[in-house]
């Protein structure tokens, strides 16, 4: 996909709003060899650029004021309520170095999976895209996921995925998140009640108030009742 961009000169709060107004959008290139430069793209051509999802995951041929750069995607500033793109980033690409990025997952035969044929059977897609480290020849738009012999007792995690060649997951340690979760909905409404009932038993013994004794309630207040007659009965004394 094209980019076309020109180079910009002027910065700060009053050029950009100046530049929106006149329907571009303000950015910057940045990274590879080059030094950052701040750019200008036309701001229609772009918002509908951006609602293809190839856009956010394939390498982009920038035109920069005539000369070709290798660029990607790395930063998207929307207005909170407008259709308008804010600010836009990309970063220039070199073909020997690896990228990191985020690719969509695309999944397919679940429909015809032994889980979905399965009642009361909840298949959960928990992520919808993964981070990916590779060369930018190598770099895929998506990763595809074949579901299609998806049962109830199956997990499917990133480590499982097939990736393409010269593709490889970016994961910390031993972490391995799960990207697919098969539930069964009987089961999963055992659990919650398993699991909440013990918290609703577990009061804390600061939180318990002592019980009242009516009795010792009544003592006292006969005690004092007495004290306030004994009281009357040595001032008539003293009188």
């Amino acid at each position: 996909m094209k980019v076309v961009a020109s180079k910009r000169d002027t910065q700060g709060t009053g050029a950009s709003r100046r530049l929106r107004h006149a329907g571009k959008v303000p950015g910057v290139l940045y990274g590879g060899k080059g030094e950052a430069q701040a750019i200008e793209v036309e701001h229609n051509p772009l918002f509908h650029a951006l609602r293809k999802e190839r856009f956010h995951a394939s390498i982009l041929d920038m035109e920069l004021d005539g000369a070709p750069e290798r660029v990607l995607l790395r930063a998207v500033q929307m207005h909170p309520y407008k259709l308008q793109v804010m600010h836009i980033d990309f970063q220039r690409v070199a073909e020997d170095q690896k990228l990191h990025m985020r690719v969509p997952l695309h999944f397919t035969g679940q429909e015809g999976s032994p889980a979905a044929k399965t009642e009361n059977v909840l298949i959960s897609h928990i992520m919808s895209e993964v981070a990916i480290a590779c060369l930018p020849k190598d770099l895929p738009e998506f990763i595809e996921i074949d579901l299609s012999e998806l049962t109830v007792t199956d997990t499917v995690r990133v480590r499982d995925l097939k990736m393409p060649e010269g593709v490889s997951a970016v994961l910390k340690g031993t972490e391995n998140p799960t990207v697919v979760a098969v539930t069964v909905r009987g089961e999963e409404a055992v659990e919650e009640v398993t699991a909440i009932a013990p918290v609703a038993a577990d009061v804390p013994a600061t939180a318990q108030k002592a019980p009242t004794d009516p009795a010792a309630s009544a003592g006292k207040s006969d005690k004092g009742g007495k004290g306030d007659k004994g009281d009357k009965g040595d001032k008539d004394k003293k009188k």
